[in-house]
């Protein structure tokens, strides 16, 4: 774990984008980095924008790699359709519970490998929402479209309390 937060600080977007919903996270983080773009530099200029996909294992040594990682997905936590979901590094379950599909499964099993290896982050947040619609299709439901905002908010709110952002995103 590193401790010293010289590691990477990656923005990381999960999800299948041809499942509507189910790629909130690679749409937020988009939303999130053009925000940035947009904003004249405000962001630290080692922050990554990483879309991730369905990479599962995959991304394991990019997770091993950060000091500051910050996770945007689709979050299964049977509540209302559109909740925004916050969880901070110690309530982010590392090999079960909180799931929507099989690339989530696999990304906890990368969380808890970290861990078990002492490679988690020390600055880890996962963002995300309860989806609203799962099938098949490339563009988020109504609802999810609406919340990105929200969510790109909270996201600016986390890099912000990280000291990676140089003003507010107001």
């Amino acid at each position: 774990m590193d401790l010293s937060g010289q590691g990477r600080k990656i923005v990381l977007g999960l999800g299948n984008t041809l499942n509507r919903d189910e790629g909130l996270g690679v749409h937020a983080m988009k939303a999130l980095e053009k925000h940035f773009q947009l904003a004249s530099g405000s962001l630290a200029p080692e922050v990554e924008f990483l879309d991730g996909g369905v990479l599962g294992l995959n991304l394991l040594p990019w997770v091993e790699e950060c000091s500051h990682l910050l996770v945007l997905d689709a979050i299964d936590a049977s509540r209302t359709p559109g909740t925004v979901i916050e969880l901070k590094r110690d309530e982010i379950p590392l090999f079960a519970g909180i799931k929507v599909s099989d690339h989530q499964v696999t990304f906890q099993e990368v969380l808890g490998l970290a861990s078990f290896r002492g490679h988690l982050p020390p600055f880890l947040h996962l963002i995300g929402l309860q989806p609203v619609d799962i099938s098949t299709g490339i563009e988020l439901s109504p609802l999810a479209l609406a919340k990105l905002p929200e969510l790109v908010a909270r996201a600016g709110a986390v890099l912000e309390q990280w000291q990676l952002v140089a003003r507010s995103m107001a």
